[in-house]
């Protein structure tokens, strides 16, 4: 058998693979309906004409319906990328869209090559786009990366993500980081300090996956190769470089404590619809890729991005769970966060299903995923999960009725309360821990804000979207955006007393973020108030509305020092975010004994019981009432209680460094208009 797998080449590994034993390349491809495969390979200085051709032979080089050769490399010397020439049937009607003359990528392609001429247009019209089209690279000569040392870290009731844009993150000049660094993955690692410093544990980084530069698609939502991280995110030149610097980032961020979750979309390509471009799914097996309308010649399109991949699909399974492996083994992630995550459970045909979905339970009992961190976007065009729904039990989701609950009742609308409680409890609501489903409170990822919608600050300073620089009338983007303006819309000439309510309301809003069971999130920027001057969905400004403005850090120092300081009381308190809910350990109340759940409510107050997590009592009153109110102190007696954070009072005395929070001399407290105050009891063996 080793005789023929020398001659033929074997259909696994799927991709470009080096072979140490025999100094040769492995290539292999999946394709159904394929008549003819060519490989082709180019040298680094001609990205137009192929410096070797290999035409595969069904009877040599393809094993049911996968292409296969080897090649040794004393034979193709020079060669430094690669691609495919794909013929076959162009019958739209039958979902095959085969153009021979199209040069087309591998999906298995751990780097991506664009040529000087690249071009996305070429990708979508018929014909030739040699030497505009992206390429793979051939992965041999590159030195093993040193993970010497390297350890994953692990958090539970600390955990805190932050969610951001590697560019972004670090593009302006005022970000402190070299002109060179900026706004790549070397960047992030000068900005580690900072990371520390602000306490957060986990990083989300916005889509690292390989992107088409000229898509106009800041965030990256738009994958061109799964297997590859962004070029245009790496410092280096070189192509190896640029997976090295990835590495370098993620052991750097694990050394400090920090670990590190991909926002992946695993759900549609850059490829979008029949218009789009055709750079590699769509030319390799089009019926097998994508899910085609019933007459087969148009793409469904419930991610509103012009096409849907085809999960139920074995092979596009085993792709994504490929590629999952890659970054957990090669690349040391962490886990991983689902963009459009409900779009993988289509059957083929389109419709939902709840009950197995192939790749969720494949990802689910892989032990390689077990103890990653896996978080679902439970929702799409045409189809809502949060919660039971989804059919990933185990794992974690963006919980938005928390960010609607929330944003809802911090402006002030009226019968919240009873939503109130239930998002701080850990949303039972939505995973229930009956006998039957057993949910964990911390599956529920609690956030605010996130990357599409407005940013905090914004959040409280416009009552309707500005987004006309993206270039769709101010069309895009939701209008229920759930934000108050604290009287004055936008960013002028604002009075003192708006621009100070509007900082209260932030450190609410931050308040009830850190006082939440389940797994609190928040987005890069908001502990400082950067602002996106009311653009809530900037998915194509790859500019200073996007960037953040570090300035802002020094302008709005209280802002982040409260943030520090909740993020810090958070993981000092264990009892906040626990495994399963508060039950017996919470007590509700309002400013009196019994909480208010009229609809006409705006206040609470609750006390929750530390001793069975080993941590402190605490007592939090909120207020969201446009008037001040007097509470009552439910639990103890008020000398035992030290005030840690106010929100009404001013810096530094909205938030107390631990041992300095000064005591109760009364079991009445005034909580201002608007505001939260949160108290704690120490524990005996610390009286």
């Amino acid at each position: 058998m080793d005789r023929w797998i020398v001659i033929e080449g074997t259909p696994f590994p799927f991709g470009a693979s080096w072979v140490e034993s025999g100094k040769a390349y492995n290539f292999s491809l999946y394709s159904k309906s394929a008549t003819r495969v060519i490989l082709l390979l180019y040298s680094e200085n001609d990205p137009v004409q192929p410096l070797h051709r290999f035409s595969l032979d069904h009877l040599r080089n393809k094993t049911g319906r996968i292409w296969h050769c080897r090649i040794p490399a004393a034979e193709i010397q020079g060669a430094a990328y690669y691609a495919y020439s794909i013929d076959g049937p162009f019958d739209p009607a039958s979902g095959h869209r085969f153009d021979s003359r199209k040069i087309l990528l591998d999906p298995y392609a751990p780097a991506v090559f664009f040529p000087p001429a690249f071009s996305r247009e070429a990708a979508r019209y018929p014909g030739s786009n040699a030497g505009k089209a992206p390429l793979g690279v051939l992965p041999h000569g590159r030195t093993a990366f040193d993970w010497t040392g390297d350890r994953r870290p692990v958090h539970d009731s600390d955990s805190v993500i932050y969610e951001l844009h590697v560019r972004g993150f670090s593009m302006r000049p005022n970000a402190g980081v070299g002109a060179a660094r900026c706004g790549t993955y070397a960047g992030l690692i000068d900005k580690i300090p900072y990371l520390k410093e602000l306490g957060v544990t986990v990083v989300e980084l916005l889509p690292v996956q390989q992107f088409d530069p000229q898509e106009g698609n800041y965030w990256g939502y738009m994958s061109l190769a799964f297997f590859a991280p962004h070029h245009a995110y790496s410092s280096r030149q070189d192509l190896g470089g640029v997976i090295d610097e990835f590495k370098e980032m993620v052991k750097a961020l694990h050394a400090a404590d920090i670990e590190v979750i991909l926002d992946v979309a695993y759900s549609h390509t850059t490829e979008m619809d029949e218009n789009g471009p055709t750079y590699s799914y769509r030319g390799i097996d089009n019926s097998t890729y994508y899910l085609l309308d019933a007459d087969r010649a148009r793409y469904r399109n419930d991610a509103g991005t012009g096409n849907v991949l085809h999960c139920a699909n074995r092979y596009v399974r085993k792709l994504i769970l490929d590629s999952l492996r890659y970054w957990v083994t090669e690349m040391h992630v962490d886990g991983f966060r689902f963009d459009l995550a409900s779009l993988l459970t289509r059957r083929s045909y389109g419709s939902v299903n709840l009950y197995d979905p192939p790749i969720i339970f494949e990802i689910a009992a892989d032990p390689l995923f077990a103890d990653r961190r896996l978080i679902a976007e439970v929702w799409d065009l045409s189809s809502y999960q949060l919660g039971r729904s989804f059919p990933g039990i185990t794992w974690l989701q963006w919980n938005g009725k928390f960010r609607d609950d929330v944003k809802s009742f911090m402006r002030g609308d009226a019968g919240k309360v009873n939503a109130l409680m239930a998002r701080l409890y850990g949303s039972d609501d939505l995973f229930p821990d009956t006998l039957a489903e057993a949910y964990h409170a911390y599956q529920s990822v609690n956030f605010v804000t996130a990357h599409d919608g407005f940013c905090l600050y914004d959040l409280v300073s416009y009552n309707g979207k500005h987004n006309e620089a993206n270039g769709h009338r101010n069309s895009d983007g939701t209008d229920s955006n759930l934000s108050w303006n604290c009287g004055w819309e936008g960013d002028g000439v604002v009075p003192p007393e708006v621009l100070a309510l509007r900082t209260r309301q932030v450190k609410n809003f931050c308040c009830l973020l850190f006082l939440a069971n389940g797994t609190p999130m928040f987005c890069a920027g908001d502990e400082f108030m950067n602002t996106q001057h009311g653009n809530n969905n900037p998915y194509n400004q790859d500019n200073e509305t996007t960037w953040l403005d570090w300035d802002l850090l020094e302008c709005n120092r209280e802002v982040f020092r409260f943030f520090k300081g909740m993020i810090a009381f958070r993981k000092a308190h264990p009892s906040l975010g626990r495994s399963r809910f508060w039950r017996e350990d919470v007590r509700w109340h309002g400013a009196g004994p019994e909480a208010d759940r009229s609809h006409a409510s705006h206040s609470l107050a609750f006390f929750l019981r530390g001793a069975s997590q080993g941590d402190d009592d605490l007592y939090v009153m909120i207020n969201a009432w446009w008037q001040d109110l007097e509470f009552t102190l439910q639990e103890g007696r008020p000398e035992e209680w030290r005030r840690v954070v106010d929100t009404s009072l001013p810096s530094p005395e909205d938030i107390c460094e631990p041992c300095r929070e000064p005591p109760l001399a009364t079991a009445r407290y005034t909580v201002k208009a608007r505001s939260i105050v949160i108290l704690r009891k120490p524990r005996q063996d610390q009286t």
